[in-house]
């Protein structure tokens, strides 16, 4: 295979990415990024690498989760710290389940672009292109809102830097404090609705309790103070992969900037496309979502395209196929992983295959699907002796309306009340800890059973 370039995927069939109409405006907002300093760097991304390593071993735990797709108006330092304290207590929770460490990664500083299921849209008779995502164009449903614009990488790029500062701080400046957020999920058990959840949550602070009783504590522990927190997205825009592609000088290998971990999306996953041609390349461990059309034989292709070297950590298969379909579809691809002895995380998005039209109108998820094709991807790893390595949320820590059901039993009715999203529903802050704890439960079973099977 020849030495691999950066501009490699442009010579590739080209999907799901914009036309721009002033070639030398793109060109020069290219030119502009190029001279930026990338996002993150290589040592981050080989150490997330690494914690990917574990978890396709079962020695750790990824949650993933963030925004659909991110937002230039509704982008706040308070949206940011309200996702951000939902995950580790997610995290937390997970952790006391799992027995393991909990790879915590957000869809955040870089998920801007969204694929979409056709080219245009039609409202009252007026046909337009579609939406594509802030870093593109404008949801506004005007002709001139819909024309791609680069500038808006700019844009996305400062936010971005805006986002991961705030997040690093956040990390390692003592808001991560284990007691703090294990007070804040203790809240969340206060309920009547959610007392079930309350047993959990106590047996973590009595572990808390202990350690402290043992001279484990914060003031004189620095790791229970701050915590690993990476950041992903879809690489949709090559353009602007590209243009903060950098190589690393340590290894000698290109690293995509934007981002510690990137993934390939159901629509863009084509074997001779643009987007596997980019990601193949760059050192970043990346995911690749893994739906209903998935073949076998192009996941055989796929494995050896983006994972040459069988690295473990390297790549991630990210199941979205939805409730009732898991049984059908992930055993098959499980076949052909085994058959490859291809080293993978196995995760599970349970978002993405359960939206449906509501009664009223609304894009929604019911949390109860969500939490059905969970409970599925769980039995079915069980079945097969494989490792379920973790799950993709997409959620929010604001109170938004937007998936029905959850301990605070949002209906199709209350959808209108606090509906914010700019693309697909995402989990509100209840629900998502919610999910964490019944994801928990399920972990907890997993590793019982694993660990008595190993005894016999």
């Amino acid at each position: 295979m020849s030495e691999w370039q950066k501009t490699d995927w442009r010579a590739k069939p080209r999907v799901q990415m914009p036309d721009y109409t002033d070639a030398a405006e793109l060109t020069a907002v290219e030119a502009q990024l190029s001279k930026y300093p990338p996002l993150v760097f290589a040592g981050e991304a080989r150490k997330l690498k690494k914690a990917l390593g574990a978890a396709s071993r079962g020695e750790a735990f990824l949650l993933q989760g963030g925004d659909c797709a991110e937002s230039f108006e509704q982008f706040s330092a308070n949206a940011i710290r309200d996702t951000f304290k939902v995950m580790l207590q997610m995290a937390m929770v997970l952790t006391f389940g799992a027995k393991v460490p909990v790879v915590k990664v957000g869809r955040m500083a870089g998920q801007f672009a969204k694929p979409r299921s056709a080219p245009t849209e039609t409202v009252g008779g007026v046909e337009l292109p579609s939406y594509r995502g802030d870093i593109i164009n404008e949801l506004d449903f005007t002709s001139q809102a819909r024309i791609p614009d680069p500038k808006k990488m700019l844009q996305a790029y400062t936010q971005s830097a805006a986002t991961l500062n705030l997040l690093r701080a956040f990390s390692t400046g003592g808001y991560a404090d284990i007691h703090q957020v294990h007070q804040w999920t203790l809240g969340f058990t206060e309920g009547e609705k959610a007392a079930k959840y309350r047993e959990m949550a106590n047996r973590i602070s009595d572990t808390l309790d202990f350690m402290m009783a043992a001279g484990v504590d914060s003031a004189s522990n620095h790791s229970l103070q701050t915590v690993d927190f990476y950041t992903s997205h879809e690489a949709l825009l090559l353009e602007y992969e590209e243009a903060l592609t950098r190589l690393d000088s340590t290894s000698g290998k290109w690293l995509a900037g934007s981002g510690h971990m990137l993934w390939i999306g159901d629509r863009t996953r084509q074997p001779d496309g643009a987007h596997v041609e980019f990601l193949r390349g760059v050192l970043n461990p990346i995911g690749l979502k893994c739906g209903p059309t998935t073949t076998a034989e192009d996941l055989k292709v796929l494995l050896h395209k983006l994972n040459p070297t069988n690295e473990a950590g390297r790549l991630t298969l990210i199941a979205r196929f939805g409730a009732g379909k898991v049984g059908e579809n992930l055993p098959r691809l499980i076949k052909a992983v085994k058959e490859e002895g291809a080293n993978v995380v196995w995760t599970c998005d349970p978002m993405h295959g359960n939206t449906i039209k509501s009664a009223t109108g609304y894009k929604t998820r019911p949390f109860e699907s969500v939490l059905r094709e969970v409970r599925e991807f769980f039995a079915i790893h069980k079945a097969e002796g494989t490792i379920p390595g973790g799950v993709h949320f997409e959620m929010t820590g604001q109170d938004v309306t937007e998936c029905t059901g959850g301990v605070r039993a949002v209906t199709e009715e209350n959808l209108s009340d606090r509906y914010h999203t700019a693309c697909d529903p995402r989990l509100n802050a209840s629900q998502s800890l919610e999910l964490a704890f019944l994801v928990a439960e399920e972990l907890s079973a997993y590793r019982a059973e694993k660990l008595q099977a190993e005894a016999v």
